[in-house]
């Protein structure tokens, strides 16, 4: 394994999630002087979550072109940049602008991101390098709103300029890590015998197969971000202790992504996402009915399985286009973070029609589509099979 590539693209990941998950609160921090209303907060973390998605298959094409070398530093600082932009704009149309212009380097950043980690595993730990990476986005997911929260209750916007500055020496940090191209060979003889395997049917059912395992995952996983809180907070629970509830599913979700590398480096995929996806619907189903104790156990439990196909979703995109990494890369995550958005906001417009409770329940049993779809993806030899070992050459 190519730790330094690794580790070096990893931090990158935890420095630009930090950046993206505290734009929401530099939205609120600015309702009161810009006289923003919910709509408007709604619609700039909307507006930045879409221009990072939709452009990420653009960038994952460029990243194939510059085989995965300066286009994460890059992104990094561009959307450091913006995002010190924003914290002096007059404005909303300029903070507006600002933000989606700093979307545009996450969406840079991504693709080339998981394509150098798929890259420094090599063949046999792929899946594990690429889950290391997803992990270290997810504690930057998770420590942005809490390190901007401080430094906002203590200094006002001046004082979240400091995480754009504290970007800077994993701008350097990459710069010189990343300077080497990253090999795709491996990957291409996988994919070869992948592609030569009988059963894996016609190329269009499986594609479309993958979207929907995707699509619905991701409505899941953003849907519970979204919608958990407002769920526990009509039960009559404080913010704080919603706070906890959901916290609870977001590490053990976060734990699930690093367990789901592993497991998808010694297990076929097809299966291994079969399993768990009809195993996390009775957990993330049971744990909206229940509190205490057994909630925790229950939330954990989901919340682990919801986690678990992320990083082997990314690994299975870049054998279907095995010759275009990045692109794949860029496409897949892209469609995880588009379709999950607007499935969320689709489950928050019905939950105005009939009910929060409904939509949660609902919500909650959509692993089971995620199970059935699975049943069309093509069938692949395991991982630590002889069939699936480099060859002498690589």
């Amino acid at each position: 394994m190519k730790t330094r590539r690794l580790l070096a693209v990893s931090l990158g990941h935890m420095a630009i999630d930090i950046l993206n998950a505290s734009v929401a609160m530099i939205l609120t921090a600015l309702a009161v002087p810009f006289g923003l209303n919910n709509a408007q907060i709604g619609f700039g973390v909307m507006a930045y979550q879409l221009v990072g998605a939709l452009s990420q298959p653009l960038f994952g094409w460029l990243a194939d072109r510059l085989a995965g070398r300066w286009l994460g530093a890059a992104g990094l600082a561009w959307t450091a940049g913006c995002y010190l932009a924003a914290t002096y704009a007059t404005s909303y149309p300029t903070l507006l602008l600002w933000m989606s212009l700093a979307a545009l380097g996450s969406g840079a950043f991504h693709p080339q991101g998981a394509m150098n980690a798929s890259d420094a595993g090599q063949a046999r730990r792929a899946s594990s390098a690429t889950a290391f990476f997803f992990l270290l986005g997810q504690m930057g997911l998770a420590l942005g709103p809490m390190i901007a929260g401080v430094l906002l209750a203590h200094s006002g916007l001046p004082g979240v300029r400091i995480l754009a500055l504290a970007t800077l020496p994993m701008v350097v940090l990459m710069a010189l890590e990343l300077r080497e191209p990253a090999s795709r060979a491996p990957q291409r003889r996988i994919s070869s015998r992948l592609a030569q395997r009988p059963g894996n049917g016609p190329a269009l059912t499986v594609m479309v197969a993958f979207g929907m395992v995707v699509a619905l995952r991701a409505t899941v996983q953003q849907g519970y971000y979204g919608l958990l809180p407002k769920f526990f907070a009509d039960q009559g629970f404080t913010s704080d202790q919603y706070g906890f509830l959901v916290g609870v599913f977001s590490v053990a979700l976060a734990l699930g992504t690093l367990a789901g590398g592993f497991l998808g480096d010694r297990f076929p995929h097809r299966r291994l996402l079969w399993v768990t996806s009809l195993a996390t619907a009775p957990f993330t189903w049971g744990m909206l009915l229940v509190h205490g104790p057994t909630y925790g156990i229950l939330a954990a439990a989901g919340g682990f399985l919801v986690g678990v196909p992320h990083s082997i979703l990314v690994v299975m995109a870049q054998k279907l286009l095995p010759e275009r990494q990045g692109l794949a890369s860029g496409a897949v995550l892209g469609f995880m973070f588009a379709s999950g958005a607007l499935g969320t906001g689709l489950a928050g417009w019905t939950a105005d029609l009939v009910g929060l409770p409904r939509v949660m329940y609902t919500l909650g049993l959509l692993p089971l589509g995620v199970a059935l779809c699975t049943l069309a993806l093509p069938g692949e030899p395991s991982p630590s099979s002889p069939e699936m070992a480099p060859s002498p050459s690589g």
